[in-house]
């Protein structure tokens, strides 16, 4: 019976390997004689997004114009509307029947996670496809009941454009827009 003590002999090292391995990993947790090590805590916390948009006044959209949203949505611009927020407002363009075609709002936010957190209530991650754009920007895309959404952010800042028409193509060709205009 020489090869069963072989393998017992094996089988008692290999188990006495594990268990020092698990005492060694159960060490560098414990506490020292001066006491527990603490280990710094990052924060999870940000702020919610803002609230959706509204518009406070006609007035152009000062960084897109008209004729660029008609020759991309497809539809002739009617009027236009702006929000109050700072410093890059939301813009609304509406078509000539009143319905609104686009909006874009821009959001400039004091961390990441904020303007994650807009762009996934814009484009949830859970429903919509992966987006991204040349220099790190990254969000979300998808059609809506409505039309299209194309929503992006890169460090904290994110730009959202919802559009009436279902095309994804259209809105993403307007926040490169947006961002190239503001130099983003």
């Amino acid at each position: 019976m020489p090869g069963v003590t072989k393998a017992r002999i094996a089988a008692g090292a290999a188990g006495l390997v594990f268990v020092a391995g698990c005492a060694a990993q159960t060490a560098v947790g414990s506490a020292s004689p001066t006491g527990p090590i603490a280990q710094p805590q990052a924060s999870t916390t940000a702020a919610p997004p803002p609230p959706e948009p509204t518009p406070a006044g006609r007035g152009p959209c000062p960084y897109l114009n008209n004729d660029f949203v008609e020759q991309t949505n497809g539809q002739r611009v009617g009027r236009t509307a702006v929000s109050a927020d700072k410093p890059h407002p939301a813009c609304f363009f509406y078509r000539s029947d009143g319905g609104e075609q686009l909006r874009v709002q821009v959001l400039v936010a004091p961390d990441p996670a904020t303007a994650r957190a807009l762009v996934d209530r814009a484009a949830p991650v859970d429903t919509s496809d992966p987006a991204t754009l040349p220099g790190g920007w990254e969000g979300g895309k998808q059609p809506t009941g409505s039309g299209a959404v194309f929503a992006i952010y890169k460090g904290g800042t994110a730009v959202v454009v919802t559009g009436n028409q279902g095309q994804t193509i259209k809105v993403s060709r307007i926040a490169e827009q947006v961002i190239t205009a503001l130099g983003l």
